[in-house]
């Protein structure tokens, strides 16, 4: 690996960091930066959910006040959470290379709308409240919502924002603390399945990572005056350009 190549994954990696502790949404930053380096592209996808996975749960224990009590429903929540991070990644390795290229761009796109709208989707949520729906649902629709985390994974964090503040609480503080700990479940649960199958590429994932936890304690203290509508709307127009450039490059 050249320094030009470890210059950006380091870059990308504290640029997805503080992304994160910010505003949220690393991934649309540091997969492309993965398939940029040349990585193919399920190898780039279980790379980069290496790379990234510490900044759930470092969100998740940033606010322990708010943390669920430890009941049947988190249980059914985890073992949701973990059989859909595990279903995604393992669809995620079995299906031919070629099912994974053709919809990138569209999973990006989907990821940015997801990020672009989550303000309102989250506002909409948290003013209607929970509803008294059916015990087992929430956790089905935790499942799913993990079996796309663990295939993919960008705009998880509002997809789940979004269903626990219908199915569990209107509180968003406790909402976000749930939300950063099932995705510590999927993103562990996935990252597990790509690291016994042999689907990371190291050298590329330490620097990432490396890159990340700096960014990640960068963005802690810039969380006190960097705007974080600002960090939003550059996201939102590198996912919109990375969504245009790979269906350039699948799709033509």
């Amino acid at each position: 690996m050249d320094w030009m190549t470890a210059t950006l994954l380091i870059a990308a990696g504290v640029a997805g960091g503080v992304i994160n502790a910010v505003a949220g949404g690393a991934t649309l930053i540091t997969f492309p930066v993965m398939l940029q380096v040349g990585l193919p592209p399920v190898i780039a996808n279980a790379s980069n959910a290496v790379a990234v996975m510490p900044g759930h749960l470092i969100a998740a224990l940033a606010d322990p006040g708010r943390w669920p009590p430890l009941n049947a429903r988190l249980a059914w929540l985890a073992a949701a959470s973990l059989f859909g991070g595990m279903s995604g990644a393992l669809l995620l390795l079995w299906l031919p290379e070629s099912l994974f290229t053709g919809p990138v761009p569209i999973l990006i796109a989907f990821a940015t709308l997801l990020f672009a709208f989550a303000p309102t989707i989250q506002a909409r949520q948290t003013k209607r409240g929970p509803r008294p729906i059916a015990a087992l649902s929430g956790p089905a629709m935790i499942g799913v919502a993990s079996i796309y985390g663990g295939f993919f994974g960008a705009g998880l964090g509002v997809i789940l924002t979004a269903l626990l503040s219908i199915s569990v609480s209107r509180d968003i503080r406790t909402v976000k603390v749930l939300k950063n700990l099932i995705a510590t479940i999927v993103s562990v649960a996935s990252t597990t399945v790509f690291i016994t199958q042999g689907a990371i590429s190291w050298p590329e994932t330490f620097i990432m990572l490396l890159g990340a936890l700096m960014g990640g304690f960068m963005g802690g203290c810039l969380i006190r005056f960097l705007p974080a509508e600002w960090v939003r709307r550059a996201v939102i127009a590198v996912g919109c350009l990375m969504s245009t450039i790979y269906g350039i490059k699948y799709w033509t």
